[in-house]
């Protein structure tokens, strides 16, 4: 009766560890995508706040996360401080957050959004906001692509998201 009763929890358990497993692997953001087999990234070049040609290639062998955003944007402003607080986490050491402005703003208005919300982990890149809705299919403002040590699309984030949340931080340290 005992070895009958194992056996029984055994099966139970074996049955229930792949719901546990996948609960555990996608935190509940209802904008996040995950993509069943990630997408190769190619190259793209944008720039720095010096005005200096920055591309992805610079950031290779790292997590990153780009994200698109411009100051006219309510639901950019409403996510970047919680964006500057994530690329201030250590538990993801090797995550690099690059938000691109494509609304086509001076440098200027730009620094003073940054500064209006008190953002200080974060640079400023700009991007030419047509060539990037064209290269990473953007269909809106704030799009997040993240792109994992191979240089693939792994994920992406339709809209704003608190970067703060638990649970997505620990989702994304599995891929540090």
């Amino acid at each position: 009766m005992r070895l009958l009763s194992l056996k029984l929890f055994l099966i139970f358990i074996y049955l229930l560890f792949p719901l546990i497993a996948s609960a555990d692997q996608k935190p509940d953001i209802k904008n996040l995508i995950i993509h069943k087999d990630p997408k190769k990234v190619s190259n793209i070049v944008f720039k720095n706040s010096e005005d200096l040609a920055v591309s992805l290639q610079d950031f290779k062998n790292n997590l990153i996360l780009v994200n698109f955003w411009a100051t006219w944007c309510a639901p950019c402003r409403e996510e970047m401080p919680s964006l500057d607080i994530l690329q201030s986490i250590k538990k993801i050491d090797n995550l690099i957050i690059i938000p691109i402005n494509v609304g086509k703003e001076n440098l200027d208005k730009a620094e003073k959004f940054f500064e209006d919300l008190e953002i200080k982990n974060l640079k400023l890149y700009y991007g030419e906001s047509v060539k990037l809705a064209n290269e990473f299919s953007l269909i809106g403002l704030p799009t997040t692509i993240l792109i994992n040590k191979n240089g693939e699309e792994f994920a992406r984030i339709l809209g704003s998201v608190d970067f703060e949340d638990k649970k997505f931080i620990k989702w994304l340290s599995t891929y540090n």
